[in-house]
């Protein structure tokens, strides 16, 4: 299996480097390594940076599966990439996403469910463009968007599919800030290793699930029929 994803302890940062070469699509192999990675940031780090490749964080998943005739591998990427989002919104530990350039569909689900999201300055677009590409949002993915995301902001992203600048991804609350490209790495640590020297593990973990527990617990238990109306409507 080729290497997409590398990992490095920054203090007590344990930094997640997301390199396929191309667009960063979230392939099996792609989410595999991602969950490989967290198992030993959780383990082993105080806070956790995801960070892209120059101008691509990631374009979502990988649209052979999702578009192909396969609907049980289709269903098997949208799970395995529902419970990395969920994964992601439950951790354990503080995550900063250094987003490096697009995120797209579900890289914009998981941009909502970080702690703290670094975007590059640039043209680069952050969104949800599903229904825009030919494909239904899944109600996991609205339901964590809509617990994220500006109100004013929500429906003309998820139901209208409108891309945005970085500098209006702070706005609609998918970005945290905007830097220069070269600096997103450095400020994604810089910002995780506050957070790790900020906040105590034993109280966060329990703030965290006081904070999201119930809609993590209902994102969970709907998430077959999620997947099973996906199939019907895509």
């Amino acid at each position: 299996m080729t290497d997409l994803v590398s990992a490095r302890t920054d203090g007590d940062v344990n930094v997640i480097v997301l390199d396929d070469g191309k667009a960063n699509a979230l392939s099996f192999d792609m989410l595999d390594q991602i969950n490989s990675a967290l198992d030993i940031a959780e383990q082993s780090a105080q806070a956790v940076v995801i960070v892209g490749r120059e101008g691509k964080f990631t374009a979502g998943f990988d649209l052979s599966v999702m578009t192909g005739t396969d609907l049980e591998a289709t269903r098997r990427m949208l799970r395995t990439g529902a419970e990395l989002a969920l994964r992601i919104f439950m951790s354990p530990i503080p995550v900063v996403l250094g987003i490096t350039g697009h995120a797209l569909a579900q890289g914009g689900i998981i941009a909502a469910c970080a702690d703290y999201r670094v975007g590059a300055a640039g043209a680069y677009k952050i969104g949800l463009p599903e229904v825009a590409i030919g494909m239904p949002m899944p109600t996991f993915g609205a339901e964590l968007c809509r617990d994220r995301m500006s109100k004013k902001w929500f429906t003309r992203c998820v139901q209208h599919a409108e891309l945005l600048t970085p500098e209006l991804a702070v706005e609609a609350n998918l970005l945290d800030e905007v830097v220069e490209l070269a600096q997103v790495e450095r400020r994604s640590i810089e910002v995780a290793a506050h957070l790790a020297d900020t906040v105590h593990p034993a109280p966060f973990r329990a703030t965290r699930r006081n904070l999201r527990g119930a809609l993590d617990d209902t994102v969970r238990a709907g998430l077959v029929a999620d997947l099973a109306a996906f199939d019907l409507i895509r």
